[in-house]
């Protein structure tokens, strides 16, 4: 099995980035398959703490081969500053590389993001306006601008500027400001020195990796529950952060999935807006947002806290083939009497085990609990899951028993040494 996904099984923010970071020793090749800068990953290690939003975790090990796929938008001025971050803190970035199909997400995106955002009103679906679904909308009305298009400067022109009056002509209509092409351009071609040889057919090196009996790992962005086919509709992002997204993203054969490893917090985590069953509002939430430092890596956002929900795991099982899951933020929950999991949902008095289609149905959803006694004991320095208190072996058994996905990882803390393998 030389390929693995590492999916988010809820709504973003589960652990994925240092799970990734982790096991990205064991692969040689890191791939991250979807999503723009609307995501964040943070990882500690050595005393350093790091934050991605999108150069994959594994760009930490200086063998692993990291890779922006063309299932990307990609904030070009964004990336630059990443990547130049990460050699100012001693990181190597020789090791990346940027699918030519991959689209630029411009100025001009972040800009309708926000008009387009701002018109919904109450209706709102709580974006990070940093234009990703502008910028997805652009390649799918088939008037996008790729990588590829870069290393053409008179094609890059004709196409950017085609692009920056169509976009000033919907800006206009809402008295948002417009923008200058030849700015535009001026700025973005200034980066191709940068960037030039890091440019490739990624598809073609992901699918001769996998031939030649590399590993490679794939990681996604956000999580299922933000899916645009399979989340809360329409409070989702603009992409599919599932494993069946994998092989369209990355553009390789359906056959190299093999292994789906979805990560999910002890409890369960939201930003934005939308349903969310079993969200608290008490103590006990803002016991663990302190706790667990639940704010966005990306907006700074205070992260909805609710208790762990099965349900939503069951539903990433079935729509993304997750095989084995990785538990995060265990350690948060020591010090608590009583913890909860939610096993099914009443929806208007009949008991169901799956999430519906329409959001009004979900908002109607009320958790169905099971109660567990908690533990007091520190568990952030233990390596083995035989070591664990009692009641946190139970709480991560019943998960299972549950759900019927084999646990495989636990996280006690933060750091790479931090993690139990089972």
């Amino acid at each position: 099995m030389n390929s693995l996904v590492v999916v988010g099984t809820g709504w973003g923010d589960e652990g994925k980035g240092k799970i990734t970071d982790y096991l990205s020793n064991k692969f040689d090749v890191c791939v991250r398959y979807q999503g723009g800068n609307n995501a964040g990953h943070t990882i500690k290690f050595d005393n350093k703490h790091f934050a991605l939003n999108l150069i994959p975790s594994g760009i930490f090990n200086p063998k692993t081969i990291n890779i922006l796929s063309n299932g990307m938008v990609i904030d070009l001025s964004v990336l630059v500053k990443e990547i130049n971050s990460l050699i100012d803190q001693g990181i190597n970035c020789q090791n990346l590389y940027i699918s030519n199909r991959a689209h630029i997400l411009f100025p001009y995106h972040i800009e309708l993001d926000e008009a387009f955002e701002n018109l919904k009103g109450d209706n709102r679906v709580g974006t990070t306006k940093r234009g990703i679904g502008p910028c997805y909308i652009d390649k799918y009305m088939r008037i996008g601008i790729r990588f590829g298009d870069l290393l053409n400067k008179d094609s890059f022109y004709e196409k950017l500027s085609l692009n920056v009056d169509y976009a000033n002509k919907i800006l206009s209509l809402f008295g948002n400001k417009i923008f200058d092409k030849d700015k535009i351009f001026n700025k973005y071609t200034s980066y191709i020195d940068t960037i030039k040889s890091k440019i490739i057919d990624t598809s073609v090196f992901i699918t001769n990796s996998l031939n030649e009996n590399k590993n490679v790992i794939f990681e996604g962005a956000q999580g299922i529950m933000l899916c645009l086919d399979h989340g809360t509709y329409p409070y989702v992002t603009s992409s599919s952060p599932s494993a069946s997204s994998v092989a369209l993203n990355c553009g390789i054969s359906p056959q190299y999935i093999q292994k789906v490893l979805g990560i999910t917090k002890a409890y369960s985590t939201r930003v934005g807006e939308g349903a969310f069953p079993t969200e608290i509002f008490c103590e006990t939430s803002k016991k663990i947002r302190k706790i667990g430092n639940e704010y966005g890596t990306t907006t700074g956002r205070e992260r909805r806290i609710g208790w762990l929900d099965t349900v939503i795991l069951k539903h990433g099982k079935r729509v993304s083939g997750i095989t084995n899951l990785a538990v995060t933020l265990l350690d948060v929950l020591t010090g608590f009497d009583k913890l909860k999991i939610c096993v099914a949902y009443n929806l208007d008095g009949k008991k169901i085990e799956f999430i519906p289609s329409t959001i009004e149905e979900f908002s109607r959803c009320e958790p169905i609990y099971i109660e567990l006694d908690g533990w007091m004991e520190d568990i952030t320095q233990i390596k083995s899951f035989d070591d664990l208190p009692d009641n946190a072996k139970k709480y991560i058994k019943t998960i299972e028993l549950t759900t019927g996905i084999k646990i495989s990882i636990i996280s006690v803390g933060p750091n790479r040494n931090q993690t139990i393998e089972i």
